[in-house]
C-alpha cells in the first residue's frame, strides 16, 4: 500500500469531519447533471472549477470529482474516474475548440489538471468537466495576449490573506462580479494553517475550520484545501476568471522558511522537510497553478507588449528571520530568494522588453522604520507583525530582513537604468502605496526612487485595530500617521480594512484602486472604494488619483 493510500486514525477523523461538512453541497444544483433528483448523488463537483496561468495559446484548467460519498478530500478513498473536459467560444457550448480527458485518482485526491493549448490569444472560452452524465458548472476564462500584440490595457484583480475564520469571503464575490478583469492575481495565504480557534481567538471565530486541528500531513493539507473551496464566493471567483498565485508562508506554516517555521515545532509536528512538502503537494494539487521546474512557484508570465509578471516564492529558499536586535539583518549569507532565484528575477527585469515589469511579491519590498513610534503604538503594531514589542526597526520576515538581497536588486534596478517596476504585494493585512527608494535613509533629497510598490490588504485575516479588539479606526489612523512620518516614502497605509485592489496597466500608467469591505463577518458584505494611486510610466513614483478607473 503506498502513502497515499494509507488510511491513518488521524486521516480517517479528518475524513469523517469533511464529509460531514461536505454532505450539503452534494445536492447543489451545480453539482449535478439537470434534472437530477435533489438528493445527494454521485459522482460529483462539489468543489467547482478553477482556470490558471493564461498564456497566448492556452490556459490551465483545474477541478475536483468526488466519485462517492467516502472519497473526501485527504481521504484517499474512492475510485480512480475518468474526467472529461470541454472548451467552447460560447456559453451554450455550440461551439467547442477543444476537448479530452484525464483520470482523477485517489493519488492525486482526485483531482484533474487539463493544460489546454491551441487557443486563440486575448479570447474569452468557456469551460466545463463532466463524468458520465454528471456536468460541472460552466466556467469563463480568458488566455493572454499575443507576445508582440500591442495591448491597450490589462486590469487585475489583486488579493491576498484568506482566512476562513476570520469572515467571509466577500471580496471574491465583488471581483466574480466584474467583468472588466483579465484575472486575478492572488499573492499568498490563499489558506491558513491554524487550528479552529487559534487565530483568530475561538471567541471571535466566525466560522470554524475543517478539519479543526492544525494542519499538518498532506491528508490535513488536502482536507483544508478541500475545505475553503466548498466557499461559494470562492467558487464564483474561480468561475468568472482565470488566477494567477502564488504561496506565501499559511499555505505551510506561519513565518515559513526553508528549514522550519514559527508555528512548527519539531518532534511534536513531524520533520519540517516533511511537512513542507505535503503542504506543496496538496498546493499544486489543488490550484490551478503550474509548477517551475524546481517545483515552486515562482516563474514569469507575459501579457502582449504591455507587461510582464515575475511571480516570486519567497519561503522555499529563505534563510531563517533574523532575531531582532541581532544584527544580522544585513549578513550576505542570508538570502530570502535563494542565489538561483534571485539570478533569474535580476536577468528577466534586464531583458525585459515590455512597458511595465509587474513582480508578484509575497511579502512588502519598501523598508519600514518604526523607530519614531510612540510607545503605546509600537506596542500593537508590533504584535500584529510579529515583532518585539521593545523597539525594532523591522518586520524581519519582509525584505526589511533581508537587507543585502534587497540592495543587490535595488541597486541591479538602477543600474542598469530599469525603469516602470511595480512591485505587487500581500502578507501584512494593510493597504500601502510606496515609493521603493534605493537609500531609504536619503530619501527624497539624496537618493531617488528606483520603483513603486502597491500592497493590498487582507480579504478577511486580522489587521491592527482587530488584533487589538477595539472599534475600527481606534488606534490605526494615528498609527498610520506616525508611520508615514517616519517613512516619506510611504505616501498612504490602511491599517484596518479589508478588501481587494483592482489594478489597471495603460502604456502611460498602472494604478491600483483599492476597495474595501463593509464588514467582513457579513457573507452579504458590500464593498466600496477607498482609494486610487498610479506610478506614470518613467517617473518611478506614486501619485494619488482622485477616482478608481472603473
Amino acid at each position: 500500500m503506498t502513502d497515499h493510500a494509507r488510511i491513518s486514525r488521524r486521516t480517517a477523523v479528518t475524513a469523517a469531519a469533511a464529509t460531514a461538512a461536505l454532505l450539503p453541497f452534494a445536492a447543489a444544483p451545480s453539482a449535478r447533471a439537470a434534472g437530477a433528483a435533489d438528493s445527494p448523488a454521485f459522482p460529483a463537483f462539489l468543489h467547482g472549477v478553477a482556470s490558471g496561468d493564461p498564456l497566448p495559446e492556452g490556459v490551465l484548467l483545474w477541478t475536483r470529482i468526488t466519485p462517492a460519498p467516502e472519497a473526501v478530500p485527504g481521504s484517499g478513498r474512492g475510485p480512480d474516474t475518468e474526467v472529461a473536459w470541454e472548451v467552447a467560444e460560447d456559453e451554450a457550448f455550440t461551439k467547442v475548440v477543444a476537448r479530452g480527458s484525464a483520470t482523477a485518482r485517489a493519488a492525486a485526491d482526485h483531482t484533474v489538471k487539463a493544460d489546454v493549448r491551441g487557443l486563440r490569444p486575448a479570447t474569452a472560452y468557456w469551460y466545463r468537466f463532466s463524468c458520465g452524465e454528471v456536468r460541472s458548472p460552466a466556467a469563463r476564462t480568458r488566455t493572454a495576449p499575443a507576445h508582440g500584440q500591442s495591448v491597450m490595457g490589462l486590469r487585475f484583480g489583486v488579493v491576498s490573506c484568506a482566512n476562513w475564520e476570520s469572515g467571509h469571503f466577500s471580496a471574491y464575490r465583488h471581483l466574480a462580479a466584474r467583468r472588466d478583469l483579465d484575472a486575478v492575481l492572488h499573492l499568498g495565504d490563499y489558506i491558513y494553517e491554524y487550528a479552529s480557534g487559534e487565530y483568530p481567538a475561538k471567541k471571535y471565530v466566525v466560522r470554524p475550520h475543517v478539519p479543526t486541528h492544525e494542519i499538518v500531513t498532506l491528508a490535513d493539507y488536502r482536507a483544508r484545501h478541500g475545505h475553503y473551496k466548498t466557499d461559494p464566493d470562492l467558487q464564483a471567483m474561480h468561475h468568472a476568471l482565470p488566477m494567477i498565485a502564488i504561496w506565501d508562508d499559511h499555505e505551510f506554516a506561519d513565518n515559513a522558511w526553508a528549514g522550519g517555521a514559527v508555528n512548527h515545532t519539531p518532534g511534536a509536528e513531524g520533520e519540517w522537510g516533511a511537512r513542507m512538502a505535503a503542504a506543496k503537494q496538496a498546493y499544486f494539487e489543488w490550484m490551478p497553478v503550474r509548477p517551475s521546474t524546481e517545483g515552486t512557484t515562482y516563474r514569469r508570465l507575459r501579457f502582449g507588449s504591455l507587461a510582464d509578471l515575475h511571480l516570486l516564492d519567497l519561503r522555499s529558499f529563505r534563510s531563517e528571520q533574523a532575531r531582532t536586535g541581532s544584527g544580522t539583518v544585513d549578513d550576505p549569507e542570508r538570502t530570502i530568494t535563494g542565489r538561483a532565484q534571485l539570478d533569474w528575477l535580476k536577468d528577466g527585469l534586464a531583458k525585459s522588453d515590455t512597458t511595465w515589469r509587474l513582480v508578484g511579491n509575497p511579502v512588502m519590498m519598501s523598508p519600514v522604520a518604526f523607530g519614531a513610534l510612540p510607545a503605546h503604538l509600537l506596542k500593537p503594531l508590533a504584535k500584529l507583525l510579529g515583532m518585539p514589542t521593545g523597539g525594532i526597526t523591522a518586520n524581519t520576515d519582509q525584505w526589511d530582513g533581508y537587507t543585502d538581497d534587497r540592495r543587490e536588486l535595488l541597486a541591479h534596478l538602477a543600474g542598469r537604468g530599469i525603469r516602470n517596476t511595480v512591485f505587487l504585494t500581500g502578507d501584512i493585512h494593510m493597504a500601502w502605496a510606496n515609493d521603493v527608494p534605493k537609500e531609504a535613509a536619503l530619501y527624497p533629497l539624496l537618493s531617488s526612487s528606483v520603483a513603486t510598490e502597491f500592497v493590498v490588504t487582507s480579504v478577511t485575516a486580522d489587521n491592527l485595530d482587530e488584533t487589538l479588539r477595539v472599534p475600527p479606526h481606534t488606534v490605526s489612523l494615528a498609527a498610520a500617521t506616525a508611520v508615514r512620518a517616519a517613512n516619506r516614502h510611504v505616501k498612504w497605509v490602511d491599517m484596518d480594512s479589508h478588501g481587494y485592489g483592482v489594478l489597471d496597466v495603460t502604456a502611460e500608467r498602472t494604478q491600483m484602486d483599492y476597495y474595501v469591505l463593509a464588514d467582513k463577518r457579513d457573507p452579504e458584505s458590500a464593498a466600496s472604494w477607498a482609494r486610487s494611486y498610479r506610478t506614470r510610466s518613467g517617473s518611478q513614483r506614486i501619485e494619488r488619483v482622485k477616482s478608481p478607473v472603473g
